[in-house]
């Protein structure tokens, strides 16, 4: 398609999608790709990028315009197959954390000496939260955050390492130059939902999907975007601010499909697994420095540099073998993945193989 020709696919879908609550239509799959593709490689105007994400956030995206939207990021995504048959790629939330500090960073290097190749990935800045992303905890960590995805990739595979980040300037540079757009847009539109789904390194043989969820509808539509982008198996959790970590003091739910079958809910009890806390999370130290965003009244704001620090040593201290918030945090979420991957048949047996490897202090080394 010329750039005309997508400028004409938007023109006629604005005029559908942006017609009120009543006469609002929707759009095909096709369409929504076709709409996408031309935002991403630049020939539609941005005022008119803005009016087709907020006109479907407003009518509600249909599943097709899920998909269609996916497709176009999936189409603009620099993908590699890296060279080990399984990999796990964790999507926590691109827009961060701003209420506690986040564990989920530290995952792959213990998943990889579980014996399972994991992959990070997020950007940095993001609304609506505008929080500490894994980008910013793993920075301040020493870990590199710019590889190109064939470079990411080849960590993989190799023995000592075993995981990587990777940023989505890299590996989608079209979606992050529509981050100046997205904060100018100020709500939530349906990229937030798709970007997780971009899947940017895959295993040879199979690729397991992990994110987190707050609000109820959503697994079902993130378990069908990930059958979409082709992973074989998703594991979408409950966790606090949206993460992959569940809470550490009440039972909470997880959705998972394996094999790409059906989708299933399960119940996570720490108290149960042998977790016993009095907090939520790892909560942010008393004397962290705080910081502003002028205008925003909805976000709260950390200081970012100060909390990525504060989150990548009890991260690391976690790995060390530690105990506390952090430590518990990366065992309940590696033993569901143990259990998604089909490495355990129960939680409570995860949780021993997953305590084992923490205690041993080996993970550390992934990361140094």
């Amino acid at each position: 398609m010329t750039p005309q020709d997508y400028q004409r696919v938007m023109h006629s879908i604005i005029q559908r999608v942006a017609t009120g609550p009543e006469l609002s239509k929707n759009i095909s799959q096709s369409e929504a790709a076709q709409g996408m593709t031309g935002i991403l490689e630049g020939h539609i105007d941005p005022v008119q990028a803005a009016i087709f994400f907020i006109a479907l956030r407003m009518k509600r995206e249909t599943a097709d315009e899920n998909k269609g939207v996916l497709d176009g990021v999936l189409a603009a995504t620099r993908r590699v197959t890296a060279a080990v048959d399984e990999v796990v790629d964790i999507a926590d939330p691109y827009d961060g954390y701003n209420r506690c500090l986040p564990a989920a960073p530290f995952l792959g290097p213990l998943l990889a000496e579980l014996g399972l190749p994991a992959v990070a990935h997020s950007t940095q800045n993001i609304g609506p939260k505008y929080g500490v992303t894994a980008r910013h905890v793993l920075a301040a960590a020493g870990v590199p955050t710019d590889l190109d995805p064939a470079t990411a990739a080849a960590r993989l595979s190799d023995p000592a390492i075993g995981w990587t980040y990777i940023d989505q300037a890299q590996f989608c540079p079209g979606l992050s130059a529509l981050v100046p757009l997205r904060q100018r847009m100020i709500k939530r539109q349906v990229l937030t939902t798709i970007e997780v789904c971009a899947r940017p390194i895959a295993g040879r043989r199979h690729t397991h999907f992990v994110t987190g969820f707050v609000h109820k509808p959503y697994p079902p539509v993130y378990a069908m975007l990930a059958r979409h982008a082709g992973f074989d198996s998703a594991l979408i959790i409950r966790g606090v601010e949206g993460g992959v970590i569940p809470s550490l003091r009440q039972a909470g739910k997880y959705h998972l499909y394996q094999d790409r079958g059906e989708l299933v809910e399960g119940d996570v009890d720490p108290l149960a697994l042998g977790v016993e806390q009095a907090v939520r999370s790892v909560p942010l130290p008393d004397d962290l420095p705080k910081s502003e965003r002028e205008g925003d009244e909805v976000a709260i704001m950390v200081d970012v540099a100060a909390t990525a620090a504060a989150a990548a040593k009890v991260g690391m201290a976690a790995l060390g073998g530690e105990r506390g918030p952090a430590y518990d945090s990366l065992a309940l979420t590696a033993a569901l993945v143990m259990v998604q991957t089909r490495r355990a048949t129960s939680l409570a047996e995860a949780m021993t193989q997953v305590r084992g490897v923490l205690d041993s202090g080996r993970a550390a080394a992934r990361v140094r």
